[in-house]
C-alpha cells in the first residue's frame, strides 16, 4: 500500500508539478484572480499591489542568496570537505544513509534554520558519493525533511519575536518568554516526537521507492581528487602575488572570527541568519587559505543561486498582494469564525498552512496573522502562546509542499522541485497527526 501511495504521489508530483519559477508565476496569477473575486479589490488595484510590495523581499533574498554561497564555498574547503567525508562513513548502506542525513538535518534545523538547509545538502551529497546506491531524490527529501522543526526550535522566528519587549503586540500580551512557547510541553512533544520518527517515516519510503534511476551522477561523483592548482612564486605579477598572498586570508579571516566572537559575547547564543552568513563566509576565507582560492569557489558558488535571485520578488509580489487587497485577512478570520475554544488551535495552524502557500515567511505572516488571532484566542480564553505556536507550526507545516524554502537546498543538490516533492507530500501528511495531536490536547 505505502509503495503505491508514494508512486502515485511521486509521478503526480513529476508529471504536472512544474519548475519552481513557473510555480511562483501560477501562484501570482492564483492569488491575482481570488483577491479580484473575493475581496472586491479592482484589477488595477492588485497589479498596484503586486508592484508595490515586489521588491520587499530584496535584503531577505541576499540573505538565502548568500547561505548558498557560502555555504557551497565553505563546504569546497578542504578542511569541511574532511569533516563532512568523516561523517558520512557512518552510513554504509541506503538505509543507514537516510537515517543519518535525516537525523542531523533535522537537529541542525532545531539550530537555525538556514544553518540546517546548508548542512543536510550538503551532507547528502557526501553520503550520496559515498553510498551512490542510495536514491537521491529521497536522500535530498530526507535533509529537507529536517526544515519541518525549524519554528520549534531556536531560530523560531515568531517564539523569538513575542518573547522581544517591543514586539507590535507587546501592549495586549506583552513578552511571553520562550518558556512557554520553545520549551512548553507541547512544543517540546510536536519536536520530540518529529525528530525521532522523520528518520523513519523517510526510511519506510525508502522500502516503498525502488527507482534509483535519477540519482544526479554529476553532483554525487566523488571529487576528492579535484585540487586547486597552487600558483608557483615564480614570474608573478605583484598582483598576482597579493592573490595567492595567505597573509591576507588569514588577517581578513581572523577579523571577521573576532567579530563573531564579539557578537555571541554581547548577544548570546543569537545565531540569526547574518551571524550564519558571516561565520560560512569568514570560515571559508580561512579554511582556502589564499583569496585566489576562495574567489575560484566563489565563481563555482554564484552558479547555484540563480533561482533564488529571480523566483524571491515574485514571492514577494504574492505577499504584496495578499496583505493590501485583504485576502489573508479573510482566510483567517473565516478559520476564526468557525472555531470553539477546542477547536481554535488547530483551525488557527490549519490557517496559518494555508496562508503560508502564499506568504511563505514566518515573520511577515505573523504580522499579518496575529492582529486576527490573538484578539481571537483572548475572546475565547486560548493561551496566547499556544496561539503563536500553532500559527508556528502551520508556517513550518506547508514549508513541505512549497518550494520557497526549498530553493537554497535544490541549488545545492542540483535537483528540481518536482524531484522531492512527491516524497515531502508524504511527510506533510505524516507530520499532521502528531502536531494536530499536541495543539489539540497539550499545553
Amino acid at each position: 500500500m505505502l509503495r503505491g501511495i508514494t508512486s502515485f504521489f511521486d509521478r503526480l508530483i513529476q508529471r504536472y508539478l512544474p519548475d519552481a519559477f513557473l510555480f511562483a508565476v501560477i501562484l501570482t496569477l492564483v492569488v491575482f484572480g481570488l483577491g479580484v473575486f473575493f475581496t472586491g479589490s479592482s484589477p488595477v488595484q492588485m497589479v498596484q499591489f503586486w508592484g508595490d510590495g515586489f521588491w520587499d523581499l530584496l535584503a531577505f533574498a541576499m540573505q538565502m542568496s548568500l547561505i548558498v554561497v557560502t555555504g557551497y564555498i565553505l563546504a569546497n574547503t578542504p578542511f569541511v570537505k574532511s569533516i563532512l567525508q568523516k561523517l558520512s562513513t557512518l552510513a554504509r548502506t541506503p538505509r543507514q544513509a537516510i537515517l543519518l542525513v535525516s537525523f542531523v538535518a533535522a537537529i541542525a534545523c532545531l539550530i537555525n534554520y538556514g544553518f540546517g538547509l546548508v548542512v543536510g545538502a550538503l551532507l547528502a551529497i557526501h553520503v550520496a558519493r559515498r553510498v551512490p546506491n542510495v536514491d537521491y531524490r529521497l536522500l535530498m527529501a530526507s535533509a529537507y525533511s529536517g526544515f519541518l522543526l525549524w519554528h520549534g526550535g531556536f531560530s523560531g522566528s515568531i517564539p523569538l519575536t513575542i518573547a522581544s519587549e517591543d514586539h507590535f503586540l507587546s501592549e495586549s500580551i506583552g513578552s511571553i518568554p520562550i518558556t512557554d512557547t520553545l520549551f512548553s510541553g507541547m512544543n517540546l512533544f510536536i519536536v520530540l516526537v518529529l525528530l525521532l520518527t522523520l528518520p523513519l517515516l523517510n526510511l519506510w519510503l525508502l522500502k516503498s521507492n525502488g527507482d534509483l534511476s535519477k540519482n544526479n551522477l554529476d553532483f554525487i561523483k566523488d571529487d576528492s581528487d579535484e585540487e586547486q592548482l597552487a600558483a608557483t612564486t615564480s614570474d608573478l605579477t605583484p598582483a598576482e602575488r597579493l592573490e595567492n598572498s595567505k597573509i591576507i586570508s588569514l588577517f581578513i579571516g581572523l577579523l571577521g572570527l573576532s567579530f563573531i566572537v564579539y557578537h555571541f559575547v554581547q548577544s548570546g547564543f543569537d545565531l540569526n541568519i547574518n551571524i550564519v552568513n558571516f561565520i560560512f563566509l569568514f570560515l571559508g576565507i580561512v579554511f582556502h587559505k589564499t583569496p585566489r582560492n576562495f574567489l575560484n569557489s566563489v565563481n563555482d558558488a554564484v552558479k547555484n543561486a540563480g533561482g533564488i535571485i529571480i523566483q524571491f520578488p515574485f514571492y514577494a509580489g504574492i505577499m504584496g498582494m495578499m496583505v493590501a487587497s485583504g485576502l489573508s485577512e479573510q482566510m483567517s478570520t473565516w478559520f476564526v469564525n468557525v472555531s470553539t475554544e477546542f477547536t481554535f488551535p488547530l483551525f488557527a495552524f490549519i490557517s496559518a498552512g494555508i496562508v503560508n502557500f502564499f506568504v511563505p515567511s514566518g515573520g511577515g505572516q505573523w504580522a499579518v496573522q496575529a492582529p486576527i488571532m490573538i484578539p481571537a484566542a483572548m475572546d475565547l480564553g486560548v493561551s496566547t502562546a499556544k496561539t503563536a505556536m500553532a500559527v508556528a507550526w502551520g508556517d513550518a507545516w506547508t514549508n513541505m509542499i512549497q518550494p520557497f524554502w526549498a530553493l537554497p537546498l535544490l541549488a545545492i543538490a542540483g535537483l528540481k522541485v518536482k524531484d522531492i516533492m512527491g516524497f515531502c507530500v508524504i511527510i506533510l501528511i505524516w507530520s499532521f497527526i502528531p502536531i494536530s495531536f499536541a495543539l489539540l490536547f497539550l499545553n
